[in-house]
């Protein structure tokens, strides 16, 4: 099983979502920006590395989510989510193709990959409970 960290990093009720370049898996699809966790790294570390390559932001991992398993053709993957901040940095996309800041009603207005559905539920729920 490959395992993925991902961020949900808010900023004055809004997060950030990215879409994936042309040439990835799941082309034009939206995400939340992380990436695959390498040999020895704990999810947090991920976090930062990934998010500091791929938008140049330096970030603070804050809460666990969750963790969401989904088994697609090409291999079985657990999505590992936290929340976070960002600390500094002006926002570059190095790898993506647009970013966006969206309330979380309005996730349900893009097209993610199958794995991320269960972690958008949650944030409306959890996000209407507040």
């Amino acid at each position: 099983m490959l395992n993925v960290a991902a961020a949900v990093i808010v900023k004055e009720n809004k997060i950030l979502i990215t879409q994936r370049a042309k040439e990835d898996s799941f082309p034009l699809k939206w995400e939340f920006p992380g990436g695959k966790l390498e040999e020895g790294e704990t999810p947090e570390e991920c976090l930062k590395r990934e998010i500091t390559e791929e938008l140049n932001l330096d970030i603070d991992v804050q809460n666990y989510l969750g963790s969401y398993a989904y088994p697609y053709e090409t291999g079985d993957i657990r999505l590992i989510i936290y929340k976070a901040q960002i600390i500094s940095g002006d926002m570059q996309l190095n790898v993506h193709n647009d970013a966006k800041w969206v309330t979380v009603n309005e996730l349900k207005n893009y097209e993610f990959p199958p794995a991320d559905t269960d972690l958008i539920e949650k944030l409306c729920r959890e996000w209407r409970d507040q």
